[in-house]
């Protein structure tokens, strides 16, 4: 058994996606059921329930995706003894965050990171905040800079790196929903709320809502990433709660205000999350490495 074909079967048992895990090592799908066909033929059993609609792992695949865990990680801890005889680090690593966190968080640590490992080439994607924990259990990234949830998976490390503050934001402008909360007492039902799809954000807004006791909450839109969500509260579309450093590096933020007296929202812990068993790998010990400087 190769190191290649343990690498897919270890993300093809978390992704349970062939086309997924087939694209993340830029193979076929037919070439990756291959690989599985000769791994069940080798061990003498079925590592996985298939059919058109699903992916399960067996339970001597349970077994067999253990075994893979392990020799993988004896031999990323190798890879790392002899990477520490190199002058310099090389390779890519593959980082997930939003937009916000691209300038408001990741730059001094990056900057940090290429002064010590300058031929490392760093392989950016942003998106969606909520994304974050799903794109490194996913493999598709090695790193990505998220909130810390309610329930953090076994499988994941993370590393606080910053507290952040939330709020619930309306529109300046002169607009239906400015005059709604300009009023003494805010009658919620009336108001049209803004939500994230999903992720931490949309669970405080839950919890918040419903503390509030004021019936069924009126949901105008549900947008992907607090961006978007800051951009339709400019607009004149509703409100919502937004992290307060999304507000203050949008550039609507003069269209927006922060309500007061509307009740206390938990803040996020914001860090660096990646699989736990990849954190002995060279590069990723190296960039965690930089946080806790």
């Amino acid at each position: 058994m190769d190191i290649k074909s343990l690498q897919m079967f270890q993300h093809l048992a978390r992704s349970l996606h062939f086309t997924k895990t087939a694209q993340a090592h830029f193979v076929s799908p037919s070439t990756l059921s291959r690989m599985v066909q000769r791994l069940e033929e080798q061990l003498g059993c079925n590592l996985l329930y298939r059919d058109n609609r699903s992916v399960q792992l067996t339970e001597a695949g349970k077994k067999f995706l253990h075994y893979a865990d392990q020799q993988l990680e004896q031999w990323q801890q190798l890879q790392q003894t002899l990477n520490k005889q190199q002058v310099q680090l090389t390779g890519k690593l593959h980082i997930y965050c939003s937009v916000t966190a691209a300038y408001s968080h990741l730059p001094p640590l990056l900057d940090k990171f290429r002064q010590q490992h300058p031929l490392v080439e760093i392989m950016l994607t942003t998106g969606d905040a909520a994304d974050a924990l799903a794109q490194v259990q996913q493999q598709t990234v090695d790193i990505a800079i998220a909130a810390n949830p309610d329930n953090l998976s076994k499988s994941l490390f993370f590393a606080p790196i910053a507290e952040i503050p939330l709020a619930v934001i309306a529109p300046t402008i002169t607009c239906k929903v400015q005059q709604l909360v300009k009023q003494s007492e805010l009658n919620w039902p009336n108001i049209p709320i803004i939500l994230p799809e999903h992720g931490p954000a949309r669970k405080r807004f839950e919890y918040w809502y419903r503390k509030k006791q004021q019936g069924k909450a009126n949901i105008y839109a549900t947008v992907s990433g607090h961006e978007a969500l800051v951009s339709m509260v400019a607009l004149g579309c509703g409100v919502g709660i937004a992290p307060k450093v999304v507000v203050e590096n949008s550039p609507v933020k003069d269209r927006v205000q922060y309500l007061q007296n509307v009740g206390d929202i938990a803040p996020f812990e914001l860090g660096v999350c990646c699989l736990k068993h990849r954190q002995a790998e060279a590069l990723l010990n190296a960039f965690l490495a930089t946080i806790a400087d």
